[in-house]
């Protein structure tokens, strides 16, 4: 045993996602290294690089310029969402549906129970302007992010230092990445995977958003529609730019904020027909795994985007070297 887990040790260091599958491997093994938790009678706890050691629901910050992250219950969660959820987002695509089918989105099913197997905390909040320019500044970042936005209005720019960072492919995130790890001493971080996403956003909530069947713009950076005798207009309370992480009531019941709109968030899944159906979070990292180049997932819609585009049960994709002003990225650290 000493000698496999010094063999992985070695490789953990030199592969980009080895840490997932050293845990699955090791699971097999029935081993509980690395911080993997069983059944247990009490929540479990885990040890920092810095000696703190924190549990479930606690939050923590493993440097000064470091996201704030929250460390997440160990349970399972339906993962997709029925047809019928997804029936608006249809029609507006669709302009002529058989009238004998139920409506909606095949892309977010099937729906399956999937098992929380690998201890995450994520962050409770975007990655940040601020969090990711102290990369660009440390030299671990090579791409300095644009905050300018084009609006009916004019020109825009979300460039307060709690606005989420945007205007950053996949290619930049994995910089981050690899710049936050180095920083706090571990090879942890990474991005979530599509089913770990989903986890943190409904924040244990079955309900159709992680706070409640509906949303209002008090509650998520969306957007609000009516329509009214054929005439489609947006809520005047809509907003045409991304808000600072700390603004309006965005939090889920873990405390994690913005899952729902403001920036749509990337995930290092690639994006398929269906959801695999797999059974764990592991086997949805290992999956990610896999393969190098794809189109990826994006989940969690953004400003001024229609709200059924946030619920978490929602998939949309981007390529892997694309920077867009509506798309930004939530980091996770594997316990």
């Amino acid at each position: 045993m000493l000698a496999v887990l010094g063999w992985m040790a070695h490789y953990q260091k030199v592969t980009p996602h080895m840490n997932v599958m050293t845990k699955i491997f090791l699971r097999a093994l029935g081993c509980a290294a690395l911080g993997t938790v069983g059944i247990a009678e009490t929540a479990p706890t885990y040890q920092l690089t810095d000696g703190q050691t924190v549990g479930e629901l606690e939050m923590f910050q493993e440097c000064t310029d470091c996201p704030e992250m929250i460390v997440l219950p160990m349970e399972k969660f339906a993962m997709g969402a029925p047809l019928e959820q997804s029936a608006a987002l249809y029609l507006l695509w669709n302009n002529d549906p058989a009238q004998d089918e139920v409506l909606g989105l095949p892309s977010e099913g099937p729906e399956h129970e999937v098992v929380v197997d690998i201890p995450i905390a994520v962050g409770r909040n975007e990655v940040t302007r601020a969090e990711f320019l102290a990369c660009v500044t440390d030299g671990g970042c090579t791409h300095t992010p644009d905050p300018e936005i084009l609006t009916r209005q004019g020109k825009r720019y979300a460039d307060d230092p709690r606005h989420p960072v945007m205007d950053v492919s996949y290619f930049d995130m994995l910089e981050y990445v690899t710049w936050l790890n180095s920083v706090v001493g571990t090879h942890a971080y990474r991005l979530p995977t599509e089913a770990e996403w989903e986890y943190l956003a409904r924040g244990g909530a079955t309900t159709v958003y992680g706070q409640g069947d509906t949303l209002t713009v008090d509650q998520a950076n969306i957007g609000i529609f009516y329509s009214e005798n054929g005439t489609h207009f947006g809520d005047p309370n809509n907003r045409p730019i991304p808000v600072p992480v700390d603004e309006l009531e965005a939090a889920n019941a873990w405390g994690v904020r913005h899952a729902a709109g403001n920036i749509a968030e990337l995930t290092m899944s690639c994006i398929t027909e269906r959801h695999l159906g797999l059974p764990t979070t592991s086997a949805y990292a290992a999956a990610a795994s896999e393969t190098e180049q794809c189109e990826l997932v994006v989940k969690g819609g953004r400003f001024g985007a229609s709200a059924e585009y946030a619920r978490p049960a929602n998939r949309g994709n981007r390529s892997q070297n694309r920077r867009s002003r509506f798309v930004g990225f939530r980091i996770l650290r594997e316990m």
